[in-house]
């Protein structure tokens, strides 16, 4: 038992950073504080205690604090420890990929616009952040649409000697082939800047001068092209909430309900909304919305490589707003401010996050109850003692034995955990043979569990029939795993969704659950997750192997070797057709590598 009376009289008042931890020395919870006694006292008092924190109070074992000398360092070292160690009743987010850009190559006499993320090498503009993959998308599709700007490789676009289909469907000028003068395509280019550049305004009046200019000299076709472009920019300013002035901000709204949080998140650049996503942190001690941005706003910008507009909105005060200014103008190298009161089309912004924040949620929530009807369903009809709180599920997939991948996803009563998705590359079997490729997956994953690398699932779906089921049993069996459910999943005779057949192994029954079936709408969502997950593990092997030269994958033969095969054969056919003396007669390929070499590409 904790001695929190005889602990709180050792504690120091200054600020710093404390980790709570179990009986087992596993950390529980990371928090920061401006005065540590008096924020460790509070979780010590006889009242007022939320019925979450009360958990985690009976299971402290241990509190070690650091000293630090502000607020505002407390707040970077325990994001820094957060981000490390993971403690379950932290606020976390799954998702802190850096955000994608577009970029506009600058080097090029005809530049290229294209989808980026990571590190910003190439000399170009970048133009971004934008909330996802899609609003990228969407955006370069309407400058192609618009502007007719390239976004092909710089290697393709080097050795084009006719227009691609880009130019059929109208949407590129065919620069590869010089179909457009370079003047004006650097014209076009400097439209799509101002675009990105948020000068819509700008733009639209130099089209249009343009257009009448066009008009005047009897150029119908360039005046139609600039009327559609100014067309298009008016449809797109109609959709936005827009201000003067360039604005950068984010916009953070929050609604809480049933356990469940959600941020939503606007991101403003140049006073446009590009996009929004939702966040659904995991949180576990019932914080309020304050509280929970507070929690998440450190986590989503400290630490990573997200660029950090001047200024974040948000829709509730926070306590310790200057502290999270400082820290992340230290990280910026900017001023960056944190906001709460607003007017104009701010205000606005707050309120649409604030409302899609409890819309999403809303959403949900319905989901999660859908879900919780399913697992108890399975339950149901299962005759199990307990809810099963995990499944696991296990696919195969190959096409004619090539590049087999096995998929493991993870369901738990929230949904998919797709950190503990796994995926195994298949070798050493007999190409095409499910069983064994079953049987090579099931041991290496329930090998790493028995070490350790993970929780055991409740259930476990094999994606299959009695044969694949009989590889799992033996694996099991084999590793000494004992308290998983197997079940065997079969399309039946009919093989359409809604006839699956079920082998419960633990009760060596065959079950056929009815087509409206809550606990079967569950193993339909789980195994075809599992396929899916297979199939792009396995096209993705497959394209790289394919993409791979024979050559690559011969001991002995490295890139210098390749490239004096290369050179001296003119390429793969004539390599594939060279005896084992020609070969040998390549400078650094001797006897016996010509010979690893020609069975190898033989196949002998």
């Amino acid at each position: 038992m904790f001695d929190s009376k005889r602990f709180l009289t050792t504690v120091t008042r200054k600020p710093g950073v404390y980790q709570m931890f179990d009986d087992q020395g596993k950390v529980l919870y990371v928090g920061k504080a401006k005065n540590l006694r008096n924020r460790l006292g509070s979780y010590f008092r006889a009242s007022g205690l939320t019925a979450k924190t009360m958990a985690l109070v009976e299971k402290i074992a241990d509190i070690e604090v650091t000293v630090t000398r502000s607020e505002t360092e407390a707040l970077v070292l325990e994001q820094s420890l957060i981000k490390s160690q993971r403690p379950p009743y932290n606020v976390m987010l799954k998702d802190d990929k850096g955000y994608p850009y577009i970029f506009l190559s600058s080097k090029d006499t005809f530049p290229r616009i294209a989808f980026h993320r990571g590190a910003k090498r190439k000399k170009g503009d970048y133009f971004g952040p934008f909330p996802n993959a899609s609003s990228v998308r969407d955006s370069l599709n309407f400058l192609q649409k618009t502007f007719r700007i390239r976004t092909c490789e710089d290697s393709v676009f080097a050795n084009r000697s006719r227009p691609c289909l880009q130019y059929q469907i109208e949407r590129c000028t065919a620069p590869c082939v010089d179909f457009i003068d370079p003047e004006d395509y650097q014209a076009d280019v400097r439209h799509a800047q101002m675009f990105l550049a948020g000068k819509s305004d700008s733009i639209i009046r130099e089209l249009a001068d343009e257009m009448d200019k066009a008009s005047m000299e009897l150029a119908f076709e360039k005046a139609a092209r600039l009327r559609d472009q100014i067309v298009a920019l008016r449809r797109l300013q109609s959709d936005q909430v827009a201000e003067s002035g360039g604005a950068d901000v984010d916009v953070l709204g929050v609604a809480t309900s049933g356990g469940i949080c959600c941020v939503h998140v606007l991101f403003v650049r140049q006073g446009r909304i590009l996009g929004s996503r939702s966040y659904y942190p995991s949180e576990k001690l019932g914080l309020d919305d304050a509280a929970l941005l507070s929690a998440f706003i450190p986590q989503f910008y400290l630490g990573t490589s997200r660029e950090l507009p001047r200024q974040i909105l948000v829709s509730e005060p926070l306590d310790d707003a200057e502290a999270l200014q400082l820290a992340l103008t230290e990280q910026a190298g900017k001023d960056i401010q944190v906001v709460h009161r607003l007017r104009g089309n701010r205000a606005t912004w707050v309120e649409m996050a604030q409302q899609a924040a409890s819309q999403n949620l809303q959403s949900r929530t319905a989901s999660q109850q859908k879900l919780q009807d399913r697992f108890e369903n399975l339950q149901e009809v299962l005759r199990l003692d307990g809810l099963p709180e995990r499944l696991e599920c296990f696919d195969i997939s190959h096409s004619s034995g090539e590049a087999t991948v096995a998929s493991c996803v993870v369901f738990d009563t929230g949904g998919p955990v797709k950190s503990d998705y796994r995926r195994f590359n298949i070798e050493g079997i007999t190409a095409g043979d499910d069983y064994a490729a079953m049987g090579q997956a099931l041991k290496r994953r329930y090998t790493r569990l028995s070490n350790g690398e993970g929780r055991f699932p409740n259930i476990l779906l094999i994606d299959g029939g009695k044969g694949q089921v009989t590889q799992a049993v033996d694996a099991l069996n084999e590793l000494g795993v004992t308290g998983v459910q197997i079940i065997g999943v079969s399309k039946g005779t009919t093989r359409k969704a809604g006839f699956e057949t079920l082998h419960v192994v633990a009760e060596g029954r065959e079950l056929v659950l009815g087509a409206d079936s809550p606990a079967l709408h569950l193993i339909q969502q789980v195994r075809d997750e599992a396929h899916r997950f297979a199939i792009t593990g396995h096209r993705q092997r497959r394209d790289k192997k394919r993409r791979e030269s024979p050559l690559e994958g011969i001991p002995g033969v490295g890139p210098a070797r390749r490239r004096a095969l290369l050179r001296h054969f003119g390429g793969l056919q004539e390599i594939m057709r060279a005896s084992v003396n020609e070969l040998s007669s390549v400078e650094g390929v001797s006897r016996k590598l010509a010979q690893d070499i020609y069975s190898t590409l033989h196949n002998e």
